[in-house]
């Protein structure tokens, strides 16, 4: 897949099929869109693209804190063998000011060269969201594409949406989490050198701080598979502070791999969080802490041993 910042660095060599959006964890109804871009540029030997939206820049500018579901790099990677090309757009004052029909000649038309546009049907762009899928129906003749409206995805009665994922991620339910966007949550990072007393204790962990802007599930102890070295590990993680070792309020997800011996300082691995098991607490003291999490980890065995009957 062939990654672009900014939509002065595309350039067209034939006609797309192209989808357009946040796409902030490329959920269910993220994955309608993508697929039939991917469809569409392989049936008619075109390019496929998928044009993310992106809101910092402007969120930045009005002071407000963003929560993702996915970052960037976590979007590339995930994207990787599902399009031919990503580009990431970012939503600057400037581009907010873009008329909707100057939108579809300039983005759409001039710079993707668009053969099918796929969007949702609650897609809206141009200055002040005037433009719509009816707006871009209207204009499909003139700027010579086709275009697909596709319908949202629902689960149990509600559309599926970043923001109804989050809220679902934020009461930890992280079976229902995957349903909704197809896979399991969790994030990509680098394993960073800790205190080491997980070593001491007999339970060596990964420690991988989130980007600031993930949005993460409640403190707690979760089942979790790390991928390291493109080989997966099954394992339990604590994502929190350790209130019972340190003082320090940076969250930080740390990972005991059942199978797993080799070191991975420094090295960026992939982190899948599968099922809450209890919250985090402060111990009495580190003994405690060591019975605990003995348990944890007893549990955790039996878990993927009985996953995997």
């Amino acid at each position: 897949m062939q990654y672009i910042k900014g939509l002065e660095a595309y350039e067209a060599d034939g006609r797309s099929a192209v989808t357009l959006g946040k796409f902030d964890g490329l959920h269910l109804g993220h994955k309608k869109l993508t697929d039939m871009v991917k469809e569409y540029g392989r049936q008619d030997d075109i390019k496929s693209i998928v044009c993310a939206f992106d809101m910092s820049v402007l969120w930045e500018k009005k002071g407000i804190s963003r929560e993702v579901l996915m970052t960037k790099d976590e979007r590339r990677n995930h994207l990787e063998e599902e399009v031919d090309c990503l580009v990431d757009c970012p939503f600057t004052e400037e581009f907010s000011r873009m008329e909707a029909e100057e939108f579809i000649e300039n983005v759409i038309c001039n710079i993707f060269c668009a053969a099918y546009v796929v969007v949702g049907t609650d897609f809206r762009f141009g200055h002040g969201k005037r433009g719509d899928i009816h707006m871009l129906q209207a204009y499909a003749r003139k700027y010579d594409y086709e275009l697909i409206v596709i319908e949202k995805e629902r689960r149990e009665g509600h559309i599926i949406s970043s923001t109804y994922i989050k809220q679902i991620l934020k009461e930890g339910n992280m079976p229902f989490v995957c349903e909704l966007l197809g896979y399991p949550y969790g994030l990509q990072g680098v394993v960073e050198h800790g205190k080491k007393l997980g070593r001491r204790l007999g339970f060596p962990t990964f420690n991988v701080a989130p980007a600031r802007e993930k949005v993460m599930p409640p403190n707690g102890v979760y089942l979790n598979r790390v991928q390291v070295d493109g080989v997966w590990y099954d394992g339990i993680a604590n994502i929190g502070v350790k209130p019972t070792v340190s003082d320090e309020e940076r969250l930080l997800v740390e990972s005991y791999l059942f199978d797993y011996s080799g070191d991975a300082y420094g090295k960026e691995v992939q982190i899948e969080l599968l099922e809450f098991c209890r919250p985090e607490q402060k111990f009495a003291d580190v003994e405690e802490m060591k019975k605990c999490v003995a348990g944890d980890i007893a549990f955790g065995r039996q878990y993927f041993e009985m996953a995997a009957d």
